[in-house]
């Protein structure tokens, strides 16, 4: 397929910047345009429609969304549930009203039901609710996945689906309010270390289990999906999961930092276990994780170590759009 012109929507966000670099990496000669939410409110219609159709573009990658961590997800499911709802049905519109030939739409591990076989296969699905906390958020981002395949059915506008684990990387988000595991989890240990702290307060019992793909492998993947001919749900992840109970074990070892973890059992742990099954996408399109988990890990601490002052001082340095 021909790629003169591509849109990647959440292109300024964490995972966007490296999809934007993979892109140019291996399409030099096509022109990628990558709308802010400051400019283009994908919950708008007619702002979204009016967007796609300037542009005309041969490909859509979409990742814009609404992300956060649970407190933020259990504080405000309405705006999780709407915000991406719209962001997902305007851009897949945007993309059908205008010509586009092809959509790459990224949903979420959260979509699994909260109780499921592990590893998580693409067919279980629909087989149960997810976990509650990020509910609201799952069921939206599965939804427009069914929406992507309807409209594929009804119109041809050809799809990829993928699902995405969990995230993790150098310019991760960092920001209190709407980060996740690792980044939350690397700030409070290295607070808890420069305070003298002897011991570490933990949500949850730690049994539950994370699959997390470094940001460079995901957005290897994301790019290396766009010429397979299906449209059905495929798994992005390491294929490999970590307790909870370890991954703070672990980051404590990289902060050089020896402090017992208490743990919180009052506060929810979030869906028991996470781990994709991604033999589909080994088989589709070759995909094999490269970055290693503690490596990856070690380079997201570090990366943090050189830009904190600045992060801590003005916030993250993108926003998830």
């Amino acid at each position: 397929m021909e790629l003169k012109r591509i849109i990647v929507t959440g292109g300024n966000g964490f995972l966007g910047k490296y999809v934007v670099r993979e892109l140019k990496n291996k399409y030099p000669d096509s022109k990628i345009f990558v709308p802010a939410s400051k400019d283009v409110d994908l919950r708008d219609q007619s702002i979204s429609l009016k967007y796609f159709n300037d542009i005309k573009a041969d490909l859509v990658i979409a990742l814009a969304a609404r992300l956060g961590g649970i407190g933020d997800n259990i504080k405000y499911p309405a705006s999780y549930f709407f915000d991406n709802i719209m962001i997902g049905v305007n851009t897949i519109n945007g993309a059908r009203l205008t010509g586009v030939k092809k959509i790459v739409y990224v949903g979420t591990v959260c979509s699994y039901p909260e109780i499921v076989e592990i590893p998580f296969k693409e067919e279980d699905l629909w087989k149960g609710y997810p976990e509650p906390t990020n509910g609201a958020y799952g069921i939206a981002k599965k939804a427009v996945m069914e929406y992507a395949i309807a409209v594929k059915k009804q119109y041809g506008l050809d799809c990829v689906n993928l699902l995405l684990t969990n995230l993790y990387g150098p310019e991760d988000d960092f920001r209190v309010e709407t980060s996740h595991v690792i980044p939350a989890l690397i700030k409070k240990i290295l607070k808890a270390k420069e305070s003298g702290e002897s011991k570490i307060i933990a949500w949850g019992d730690g049994s539950p289990t994370r699959d997390f793909i470094y940001v460079e492998d995901a957005a290897r993947g994301i790019v290396d999906s766009i010429n397979i001919d299906y449209s059905l749900p495929v798994n992005l992840g390491s294929g490999i999961d970590i307790s909870i109970r370890d991954l703070y074990l672990l980051i404590c070892k990289i902060a050089d930092f020896n402090a017992e973890v208490v743990w919180d059992t009052t506060k929810p742990n979030g869906q028991p276990k996470r781990l994709l099954d991604i033999s589909k996408a080994k088989m589709l399109f070759g995909f094999e994780p490269k970055i290693g988990f503690e490596t990856g890990l070690r380079f997201t601490f570090e990366w943090y170590l050189k830009n904190r002052n600045t992060i801590d001082k003005f916030g993250a340095k993108h926003k998830n759009d």
